[in-house]
């Protein structure tokens, strides 16, 4: 298998952008859970209790998301180092960690939308038609 240098240089520009999206997701959060806080500390009400706990839970995958990003990322400017200068068996699979590890962070994005997503239609199950 042939691997040129400008492979993993692709991941580049869709791995920034998915760190980017990850840390909005995580400053909105840590923002909403801040002001939750604060009306808990007013009201303590166990329903408002269960939203922190279920937005901590969200901004552990988070933690989790950006890291295995940030090892995609390393991953493959590793890989394009070893190409560079010629190792190109142990760039080839330094890639395909870089991708595994993109995988990974792909399928805890998913995870913590599917809660996200759970926690909305919760939230919003009262409302009548």
């Amino acid at each position: 298998m042939n691997l040129s240098i400008e492979t993993p240089a692709l991941l580049f520009s869709a791995t920034s952008l998915i760190l980017l999206a990850y840390t909005n997701r995580f400053l909105t959060i840590a923002q909403i859970i801040r002001s939750l806080k604060k009306t808990y500390e007013e009201e303590e009400n166990k329903t408002i209790l269960l939203e922190i706990k279920n937005l901590n839970l969200r901004l552990t995958l988070i933690r989790y998301m950006q890291l295995f990003g940030v090892m995609c990322l390393f991953l493959s400017v590793f890989a394009m180092l070893l190409l560079f200068i010629g190792y190109t068996s142990i760039g080839i699979y330094l890639f395909g960690l870089s991708l595994l590890c993109l995988l990974i962070s792909l399928g805890l994005s998913f995870w913590e939308i599917s809660i996200s997503v759970k926690a909305l239609r919760l939230h919003l199950s009262d409302l009548k038609d």
